[in-house]
């Protein structure tokens, strides 16, 4: 007798004019730098509405990003930091999410990649909930923050301060501002054999 294991899957996609991704980094040690990347988009899968099941496949074009100054965007895409000729993706696919606390946080890890350097990273996730818009659209909306070490991943380019220190700090913190919308459901169904009924090539 067969039996069927019915396991629904809820696509989201990600709000482009509500979302961001953007980034600080110390310069001269004394103040920061901030800048975004501002082309991106994910697949973003989970079971149900259960965002602690998400598997999520995020892609940047590392060309898009931007400080507000051109010359040292320039910098940021030839080989001292980015290459982005080379490396034209950065992209982070999620292994685990843990359970959110009481107001909604929790840790999210996975494998960040740029420069073609795969590093496991965690990071701090703030779940905002989820709502219709009223165009009946379902939403749902999340932070996410986390800090990294540039030079893990090969931006090692620096130069010394005439005051002491550095240009460029190494810790580069993250801030990401994403609303998702549901896109519909993929009902994977699977049957189910007993033993008995399998047959084993020998």
């Amino acid at each position: 007798m067969e039996t069927k294991e019915s396991t629904t899957r809820t696509k989201w996609s990600i709000d482009q004019a509500h979302s961001e991704i953007s980034f600080k980094v110390r310069h001269l040690m004394i103040a920061h730098v901030k800048g975004g990347l501002k082309t991106f988009d994910a697949s973003i899968y989970t079971e149900g509405k259960d965002f602690t099941t998400a598997d999520i496949d995020l892609w940047i074009d590392a060309s898009s990003i931007t400080t507000g100054d051109e010359k040292r965007d320039e910098h940021l895409r030839s080989s001292d930091f980015f290459e982005v000729e080379k490396h034209k993706q950065i992209t982070f696919t999620s292994s685990t999410m843990g359970k959110p606390d009481k107001d909604g946080n929790c840790e999210l890890w996975g494998d960040l990649t740029m420069r073609g350097i795969s590093k496991n990273i965690k990071l701090n996730v703030q779940f905002g909930g989820i709502i219709h818009d009223p165009w009946g659209n379902e939403k749902a909306g999340f932070n996410v923050t986390g800090k990294i070490n540039r030079n893990d991943w090969g931006l090692v380019w620096n130069t010394a301060a005439e005051a002491g220190g550095v240009l460029v700090g190494e810790e580069v913190t993250i801030n990401c501002e994403m609303e998702l919308t549901n896109i519909g459901q993929d009902d994977l169904t699977m049957e189910l054999k007993p033993a008995s009924a399998i047959k084993v090539a020998i």
